[in-house]
């Protein structure tokens, strides 16, 4: 878990302070939908909040207080952090053996840009002004 202030990157740190504040049921909330990636009314189920709406209820209002969302912020940062070598990965992967040229291609080409070598963007120049042409066919 990170701790105080900003981290590289833009990741949010979550204060102390903030920790404190959370109960229970809240981080296991906030842990099981970024774990799961279900439903509120799921998440709220399975961190014990009531059954049903209320439950629901209760738990998109706990999601809206700032340390809560400040915790979410910190375990997704977290979860990203820790995929994000997979994701290079596959991404390597499909570079190096996908069956589609295409695919090959955006592979490479995200790769490349991901690495701060990413192509400069095609602009169309347009110049204002008199042009004349004259074509002599004789």
């Amino acid at each position: 878990m990170i701790f105080g202030g900003e981290h590289k990157g833009g990741q949010e740190r979550l204060s102390m302070t903030e920790l404190l504040k959370l109960t229970e049921k809240q981080m296991a909330l906030v842990d099981t939908l970024v774990a799961e990636g279900c439903s509120i009314t799921e998440a709220a189920r399975k961190a014990g909040y009531s059954e049903g709406k209320s439950g629901r209820v209760t738990a998109s209002r706990a999601l809206r207080l700032p340390h809560v969302q400040s915790y979410m912020m910190t375990r997704v940062g977290e979860v990203l952090g820790l995929n994000a070598t997979t994701a290079a990965a596959k991404l390597v992967g499909l570079a190096k053996g996908a069956k589609s040229e295409y695919v090959q291609l955006e592979a490479s080409k995200d790769i490349l840009d991901r690495a701060g070598f990413k192509a400069p963007d095609k602009h169309m120049h347009l110049h204002a002004g008199e042009i004349s042409v004259k074509i002599d066919l004789s």
